[in-house]
């Protein structure tokens, strides 16, 4: 049997690794904010790295919110917000406001979303 399976030190190694020792987001992005990609951008990030690019298709044609990135791709939480955060800055991904201030069904259609986002988590 392989034993970097078995080293519980392998998970902690490639999230560091990923982000290049950054704990810290460039810019605060809630849990529940929505991102999209265009085409373009999906074909760019391409060349910034495999996750950024996983990231980019994941949002390409269909808004998600930053919890449901995270379950998507399977990365952890804090890893995909410094990812993000550096592709909005990027601009390979655009960041949206969580809902619009007079549509309260729209805000509990995301909560569903994000909620349902945390549990593939």
């Amino acid at each position: 049997m392989d034993q970097r399976r078995e080293d519980p030190r392998g998970a902690l190694v490639r999230p560091y690794a990923v982000t290049r020792g950054r704990t810290e987001a460039r810019m605060e992005i809630a849990i529940e904010a929505v991102l999209t990609a265009s085409p373009t951008s999906v074909v760019e990030s391409r060349f910034a790295g495999h996750d950024k690019h996983r990231i980019a298709t994941v949002c390409e044609g269909r808004a998600q919110s930053l919890a449901e990135i995270a379950a998507y791709t399977r990365m952890p939480l804090g890893v995909t917000r410094v990812l993000v955060a550096d592709m909005v800055a990027e601009g390979l991904l655009t960041l949206h406001t969580a809902a619009p201030a007079e549509g309260f069904d729209e805000r509990m259609e995301i909560l569903g979303r994000v909620l349902s986002g945390l549990r593939r988590l």
